[in-house]
């Protein structure tokens, strides 16, 4: 899964990284957590000038995706993550999956290496980045729920796949991650039905990330600052997981 990531680009990087119209001045954001605005990318109704593409549009949506016939949202899980293997059958996902597939920017994601519990260990948190650096983009879904006041508030969720090599040590789920040079087929719902983007719907090459441990300071949301992703030095290091050889599913 993911439950806490960071956008500590500048707005001109992500401006030029996804190709969006315009985005607002915002701070860097090391501790992004659910119910909490995040910045995402989702396709215009206007065509770029020249092409037949959508434009992007940038917004901001609630991360914790409410499916637009939930009645009453207090009554409804958060949902922050849906899983890609089952998002085009899950009823509160198949909508979005065919019609408002987003993009989430991000410098990263944290994941907790959980001992067993017979352990007694406290989980040990990791700053998930991009081994050579820069922006990445998560594949998202967006809702706007309209509630029975009449209010409306864009929704998101995260996609999830099976973890690769480089973070299956930790945890078993990871991101879906979007290559920037599929992100018009990814953000096409006119043409590009659930099934035709289906193949990007896999883990991330095994290279792309990096597996930092860090302090317990991203534990608790109040704390912000780039001081979460300093380094620590581990007694008990995450083991490489085996190799699997010809038998591997990743």
């Amino acid at each position: 899964m993911c439950g806490r990531y960071a956008l500590t680009a500048t707005p001109e990087d992500i401006l030029q990284f996804l190709s969006v119209i315009d985005i607002e001045d915002f701070p860097p954001r090391y501790n992004i957590a659910p119910t909490q605005p995040i910045l995402v990318v989702a396709a215009s109704e206007r065509e770029r000038p020249g092409s037949n593409l959508p434009e992007r549009r940038a917004l901001l949506a609630r991360w914790g995706f409410i499916p637009g016939w939930v009645k009453d949202a207090r009554d409804f899980p958060l949902l922050i993550n849906a899983r890609a293997e089952t998002a085009t059958e899950k009823a509160s996902f198949r909508a979005a999956m065919r019609h408002r597939r987003i993009l989430i920017p991000t410098s990263g994601f944290y994941e907790w290496r959980r001992p067993p519990k017979e352990t007694g260990l406290p989980s040990q948190p990791y700053w998930i980045r991009p081994r050579r650096g820069g922006l990445l983009a998560f594949g998202g879904l967006l809702e706007t729920y309209a509630s029975a006041d009449g209010s409306e508030v864009d929704t998101a969720a995260i996609l999830t796949t099976k973890a690769n090599a480089t973070i299956r040590g930790i945890h078993d789920r990871m991101p879906v991650v979007v290559p920037q040079e599929e992100f018009a087929r990814w953000l096409d719902c006119k043409t590009q039905e659930p099934r035709m983007v289906a193949d990007l719907l896999q883990p991330a090459a095994d290279d792309l990330f990096e597996a930092v441990p860090v302090s317990d300071l991203v534990n608790k949301v109040a704390n912000m600052g780039p001081e979460l992703q300093k380094p620590i030095s581990l007694a008990d290091p995450v083991a490489p997981p085996k190799t699997l050889g010809q038998m591997s599913f990743f």
